[in-house]
C-alpha cells in the first residue's frame, strides 16, 4: 500500500525518499567537487607564490587569468551546491516541484533534466527577459 505525504503534493513517501536520495547525492557530489577544487586552488596558490622569479607579462597574465578560472570555478559550485539545498529544502515543507512564480507544478520532465528547478520554464522565461 502506498502512503501518500501529508503535505499535499501528491507523491507517495517513496517518491519524495527518491528524490531526497537523488538531491542529497548530487549535494554530495558538488561538496566533494567543491573541496577538490579548493585543494586546486591552494596548490595553485603555492607554486605561483613560489615560482615568480623571471617572469614577464606573459606570465603573470597566464597566472592571472589562471587564479581568475580557478575562483570563478569555485563560485560555479557554490552556486549550484546552494541550489540543490534550496531544493532539498523546499522538499522538506512540501514546496519542491511548485513553481516559485506562480506555484504551478513543475513538469516532471523539467525536473528530470533540471532536480533544483525552482521555477516552471515560463516564470524563468519571464525573470530572463526581465534581467536582459
Amino acid at each position: 500500500m502506498l502512503v501518500h505525504d501529508t503535505v499535499g503534493t501528491g507523491r507517495t513517501q517513496a517518491e519524495i525518499d527518491q528524490i531526497r536520495q537523488s538531491l542529497q547525492a548530487r549535494y554530495d557530489e558538488l561538496s566533494a567537487e567543491y573541496e577538490q577544487a579548493v585543494l586546486q586552488s591552494q596548490v595553485l596558490r603555492l607554486v605561483e607564490v613560489g615560482d615568480t622569479a623571471g617572469d614577464d607579462q606573459a606570465d603573470s597574465g597566464t597566472k592571472t587569468a589562471e587564479r581568475d578560472t580557478a575562483q570563478s570555478l569555485l563560485r560555479t559550485i557554490l552556486d549550484r551546491r546552494a541550489q540543490y539545498e534550496h531544493a532539498l529544502t523546499r522538499l522538506e515543507e512540501g514546496t519542491y516541484g511548485f513553481c516559485e512564480g506562480c506555484s504551478a507544478p513543475i513538469p516532471v520532465e523539467r525536473l528530470e533534466i533540471f532536480p533544483s528547478a525552482t521555477t516552471c520554464v515560463t516564470c524563468k522565461q519571464t525573470r530572463e527577459r526581465r534581467a536582459a
